[in-house]
């Protein structure tokens, strides 16, 4: 999956050796491509995480110095935000992406 900003013969090509397909929105004046129907919901899918992330996890302000304190902030905060999820489904909450409840 890519931008539309992908766009290019010799990029087509490279793939199509390769066996692979990449999917991408059309710009408005071609064509639609073909499964380009399939994007649209994921993309609201990554869109919706991508917000969550950085809202309610706060992951653009995560202050690790180093790799390895960015990768296990960041891991702490999607393991958190997985259990919520958890909870908040087992427990029958109307939200179920929210930590709202457990922010004291």
């Amino acid at each position: 999956m890519a931008d539309k900003g992908y766009v290019s013969a010799e990029l087509d090509r490279w793939l199509a050796e390769r066996g692979v397909r990449l999917l991408r929105p059309s710009y408005r004046n071609r064509v639609p491509r073909r499964d380009e129907h399939l994007l649209k919901p994921v993309r609201q899918l990554i869109e919706s995480v991508n917000d969550t992330l950085k809202g309610q996890l706060d992951l653009e302000l995560h202050g690790g110095r180093s790799i390895e304190g960015v990768t296990a902030r960041v891991a702490q905060r999607l393991l958190a935000m997985t259990a919520a999820i958890w909870h908040n489904r087992a427990t029958g909450q109307p939200v179920t992406r929210s930590l709202i409840a457990y922010d004291h």
